[in-house]
């Protein structure tokens, strides 16, 4: 402002200072031609400054935008987050959702790749250990019958699966009598739970933690928002939403994580539920049978 009127009053003196040599020459009464070429000069001098003003103003407008471009530039994230942010999966929607929730979204990550593990792991183990147990228990008690304790330990090796297992074992005992047979069974049947249940604890764990971390990361947004409603001298609505998005990312990222892994623990729990009930079910058969065979 003060060098557009600086240029301003040098123009109206400027315009003075020629009016007052155009008064002067016509007080002298010059020649037509020197006064042409004076307003020729006039003009020149005019249109030069005009040139320099337009130039000044053009300066000073571009050094304005320029420093209207430094207050708005934002800064980016760093560290691990920076480095991510300048990936293609960092700059994807997910990604943008991921680098939003800040650090806690890695604690989250871990949590999320634990629960799938765990959760496939023990969708295959256990449709593997899925077998026909009427059929399976049938052939041990006719195979036992008619050929005897070595060929039904056969089938029990032929056939996969913790019930088979537990049946093997209380075969080997048949030796010693419906009381050993039924302690080898339940030492068996002890195993083969810890088998089938190997890696619940963890999966438990998932979907307690997750969304505490969640919830975590909504006090960490909270206090970033607060942070800068403090730190500013006028409050809008661009100071908060970083802090507010982190906050709602990171909570809803909890529950994403921990809902899967709740309803995986409690799926697992009622199969292996259904396990024990067939175990217990086919132990009592196999002890009813070699206690006959026995009174025999």
């Amino acid at each position: 402002m003060a060098r557009n009127g600086f240029f301003q009053s040098a123009r109206v003196l400027f315009g003075l200072t020629i009016a007052v040599m155009v008064l002067a020459s016509a007080s002298f009464a010059p020649s037509a031609l020197a006064q042409d070429a004076d307003a020729a000069a006039g003009d020149d001098t005019g249109l030069n400054i005009d040139g320099i003003m337009n130039t000044s103003d053009s300066l000073a407008w571009s050094q304005s935008d320029s420093i209207d471009e430094l207050i708005v530039v934002e800064v980016g994230p760093e560290g691990i987050m920076g480095a991510f942010a300048s990936t293609k999966l960092g700059q994807s929607g997910p990604g943008q959702l991921f680098i939003g929730g800040g650090n806690f979204m890695f604690f989250l990550l871990i949590a999320a790749i634990i629960g799938l593990v765990v959760i496939f792991e023990r969708l295959w183990t256990l449709a593997k250990a899925r077998t026909n147990t009427r059929r399976l228990i049938g052939s041990v008690i006719t195979t036992l019958r008619a050929d005897g304790v070595g060929a039904a330990l056969q089938v029990c090796e032929r056939t996969r699966g913790p019930i088979a297992a537990i049946l093997h074992s209380g075969l080997l005992r048949a030796e010693r009598g419906p009381e050993a047979v039924e302690k080898a069974i339940e030492t068996s049947g002890t195993i083969e739970m810890a088998f089938l249940e190997r890696g619940l604890v963890a999966l438990s764990s998932v979907a307690n933690v997750a969304p505490l971390l969640g919830f975590l990361g909504t006090v960490s947004g909270m206090i970033s928002a607060f942070e800068a409603i403090a730190n500013a001298d006028t409050v809008n609505a661009k100071l908060v939403a970083s802090g507010i998005s982190e906050a709602l990312i990171t909570t809803a990222a909890g529950l994403v994580v921990a809902i899967p892994a709740s309803l995986g623990h409690s799926f697992f729990l009622s199969v292996i539920d259904r396990f024990i009930i067939e175990m217990e079910e086919t132990s009592a058969e196999l002890v009813e049978e070699l206690t006959q065979i026995g009174a025999k």
